[in-house]
């Protein structure tokens, strides 16, 4: 019963956050989506297939922040200074205002604000047994790993070879982290990770900001 009133208002938070939030970003959406018509060829929008709650398919939606043809330039994993990444794309990746799209999954029900990040396919098949519990819940636009790796981009292009390091070593730990998050749902951790992801990301910024500055002063 408690299980069944949680889900309800977890799902009514969604639907309200996520109809209120679309609105208000409207102008900024539409802002954004005309930039990146004019700055880059393509559709505005990236559409991937991800693996939802129940391990139901879905396509999941983000402003479009690489070349149009990146899929035939290479991998799934993007990492540190992919030539594939558009300019405009490196601005919208850095502020994670490409994920705002996502908030259309939520409305539709797709994903929760809060929830483990959707993972394709390929490596939700590689480790089957842990998503099997993982996809019991709807992935969500942030999550625990969502603030650890907030920068998972630099992390992999550290490495030497990217796609082995986000296999043995950072999926494993998002894996983790997923688990811990199904065992300890509710409201409470749910808007303890909504305002620590949106501390961490105007945190970011700030740091940006200053070290542009310092490099503006340096030069000068």
């Amino acid at each position: 019963m408690r299980k069944m009133i949680r889900d309800v208002l977890k799902r009514s938070l969604d639907l309200v956050a996520s109809l209120v939030g679309l609105v208000v970003i409207s102008p900024l959406l539409i802002v954004i989506a005309a930039v990146m018509k004019i700055s880059s060829p393509g559709p505005v929008f990236f559409r991937q297939e991800r693996i939802g709650r129940n391990e139901r398919p879905f396509f999941i939606l983000k402003f479009r922040s690489m070349v149009a043809d990146a899929p035939d330039r290479g991998g799934q994993i993007t990492f540190g200074a992919d030539p594939r990444i558009t300019t405009i794309g490196r601005l919208i990746r850095k502020t994670k205002i490409d994920e705002l799209p996502q908030l259309l999954n939520v409305l539709r029900g797709e994903m929760s604000l809060v929830g483990p990040r959707p993972e394709v396919r390929k490596y939700v098949d590689m480790f089957a047994e842990d998503y099997k519990e993982i996809l019991r819940v709807r992935p969500g636009i942030t999550d625990l790993a969502s603030v650890k790796y907030r920068d998972e981009a630099a992390i992999l292009g550290a490495a030497a070879d990217p796609e082995r390091e986000y296999v043995e070593r950072v999926l494993p730990e998002k894996i983790r982290l997923a688990h811990e998050y199904v065992r300890r749902q509710s409201l409470l951790l749910d808007m303890g990770i909504i305002f620590g992801t949106l501390f961490h990301i105007a945190r970011d910024a700030v740091a940006r900001r200053r070290d542009s500055a310092a490099d503006d002063s340096n030069a000068a």
